[in-house]
């Protein structure tokens, strides 16, 4: 059976051959010192309390964690915006293992920092049956420690590609999370983490599962 990740990677090979090598290099450059950061050890992970919140979703209602953990636990997933090939491919991946997630009386929601309209247009696109938030200027991703600010030389990559972050991230154009995704018990606290600095590589939709199984 294929898994998200070889999916993902696959996609990333063929699209490095589309790329022009002074690109490549930004992003590469840009990746590696991300990776040296540190930042994804620092960022919240099992046994941490999850940052509450309250996000406006998609559809215009607030969703707060709380709310959520009420019912049960909480999948939380953090992705860059529906400008991100690679965050569209997990979402896909996430949306197809829904069935299996609230089965387990689970709730699945996915954060970026973009605006609800870029939320929606991508909801639609992909079929999303679970909520999926705006996060406007990365507060909430900050407290779970994954906000981090492009450099400027891949800034301008993206908008030399047309992204418009400027407009999808309203006004807060170079804060992106790292993509991460948690398991959080009806008690608040994380019980599972994948957190990377790899955009290119997501928590793998059956690992959720089983960490979702342990909990019971």
């Amino acid at each position: 059976m294929t898994t998200l990740n070889s999916e993902l990677r696959a996609f990333y090979t063929a699209r490095q051959e589309q790329i022009p090598a002074e690109i490549r290099e930004i992003m590469r450059r840009a990746g590696q010192e991300l990776a040296d950061s540190g930042q994804a050890d620092r960022a919240l992970g099992a046994g941490d309390r999850a940052p509450r919140f309250r996000l406006p979703a998609a559809t215009g209602k607030t969703v707060a964690l709380d709310d959520l953990l009420a019912d049960g636990p909480v999948v939380l997933t953090f992705y860059r915006g529906a400008w991100c090939p690679y965050c569209n491919i997990a979402l896909r991946a996430l949306q197809q293992h829904h069935a299996d997630i609230i089965s387990r009386d689970a709730r699945l929601v996915a954060v970026s920092p973009q605006i609800p309209d870029e939320s929606l247009s991508l909801a639609e696109k992909h079929g999303l049956a679970f909520d999926v938030l705006s996060d406007i200027g990365s507060d909430t991703a900050k407290q779970y420690g994954l906000a981090f600010d492009l450099p400027d030389d891949l800034a301008a990559v993206y908008d030399r590609l047309g992204l418009d972050l400027q407009r999808v991230n309203d006004g807060h154009p170079h804060t992106l999370p790292l993509p991460a995704t948690y398991v959080i018990d009806r008690g608040g606290v994380i019980r599972w983490a994948f957190v990377t600095t790899d955009h290119t590589t997501r928590a793998e939709p059956s690992d959720i599962v089983a960490a979702l199984d342990a909990l019971r």
